[in-house]
C-alpha cells in the first residue's frame, strides 16, 4: 500500500446480531475522489469510522495509511479556542514540531480562505466559516487520506457550492484521498471521481458510477444534472425495494 491507498476486503460490521454492513469490497486509489450515497441507516458513516480506525470490523480486513483525516457535518470545533487554535491544536496532535504551529495554523486558514477569522471565536464565526475552520483542522492532520461525513449538509446553497470549490481545488493540489460520505446526489455528482450506492440495511455496494465529467464542474451543468437523475433513479429503486422486503 501506497501513503494514500485504503483497502476493505469482505468487510462486515455487526451491532448486537443485527448486520450493518456486509461484505463490503472497496479499494480507492491514491488521489481518488469517491461519494458514497445511500439512504438513511445503511450504514455508510460505519463504512467511514471502520477507515478512520475508530470501529473495527466484524469480519474482514480495512487497510488504511497511518491515522486518515475525518470532518464531520458538525464541526466539532473547540468553542473556548480561537479558529487558529483550533488549527494548532491538530498540528500539535499530528506531531508537527511546535515552532513551526503558528506559520502552518496561519497557512491552512489561508488555504481555505479564512485568513480574517485566525483570531476570532467559534461562536463569531458563520456556519460556512466554521467549516472551512473545520476544514483547516483535518488539513492540518498532515494526512493523504482525507474522511469527510456530509460536512456540507447543514449550509445553504451558495456557501455549500463555494466550499465545493474549495475542496475540489484543496484535493487537486495536494492530491490527497478523499472518501465522502453525502444524501446529495447532485453534491456527489458534482466532487467525486467515483459515485457509490450502498443497499439499504446491511449496506452492500449495489451499483457505482465512473464520473468522467472535467473539472471545475458546476453543479448546474448539463453533464452533472444528467448523471444526478441516473444516480437518483437507481436510489429510489434501492429504497423501494428495502421498503418492500
Amino acid at each position: 500500500m501506497t501513503s494514500a491507498e485504503v483497502h476493505l476486503e469482505q468487510v462486515s460490521k455487526v451491532y448486537d446480531d443485527s448486520p450493518v454492513l456486509q461484505n463490503i469490497d472497496l479499494h480507492l486509489a491514491p488521489g481518488e475522489f469517491t461519494c458514497l450515497l445511500g439512504a438513511s441507516g445503511c450504514g455508510k458513516s460505519t463504512l467511514l469510522n471502520l477507515v478512520a480506525g475508530l470501529e473495527l470490523p466484524t469480519h474482514g480486513t480495512v487497510l488504511a495509511p497511518g491515522r486518515p483525516a475525518l470532518m464531520f457535518q458538525d464541526h466539532a470545533l473547540l468553542p473556548w479556542l480561537t479558529a487558529g487554535r483550533n488549527v494548532e491544536l491538530a498540528l500539535r496532535f499530528a506531531g508537527v514540531d511546535r515552532s513551526a504551529w503558528r506559520t502552518r495554523a496561519a497557512e491552512l486558514p489561508r488555504m481555505v480562505h479564512l485568513s480574517e477569522a485566525y483570531d476570532k471565536r467559534i461562536h463569531q464565526l458563520s456556519g460556512g466559516m466554521r467549516q472551512r475552520v473545520a476544514l483547516a483542522r483535518a488539513l492540518a492532520q498532515e494526512s493523504k487520506v482525507l474522511l469527510m461525513d456530509e460536512p456540507f449538509a447543514a449550509l445553504d446553497a451558495i456557501t455549500r457550492d463555494l466550499l465545493h470549490g474549495e475542496l475540489t481545488r484543496i484535493w487537486e493540489e495536494r492530491k490527497l484521498t478523499v472518501l465522502f460520505v453525502t444524501h446529495n446526489v447532485r453534491e456527489a455528482v458534482r466532487l467525486g471521481g467515483r459515485v457509490i450506492l450502498l443497499s439499504s440495511r446491511p449496506g452492500r455496494i449495489a451499483r457505482s458510477w465512473e464520473v468522467d465529467i472535467p473539472h471545475p464542474r458546476r453543479i448546474e451543468d448539463a453533464d452533472v444534472t444528467t448523471l444526478t437523475r441516473e444516480i437518483t433513479a437507481s436510489l429510489h429503486q434501492e429504497i423501494i425495494r428495502h421498503a418492500c422486503t
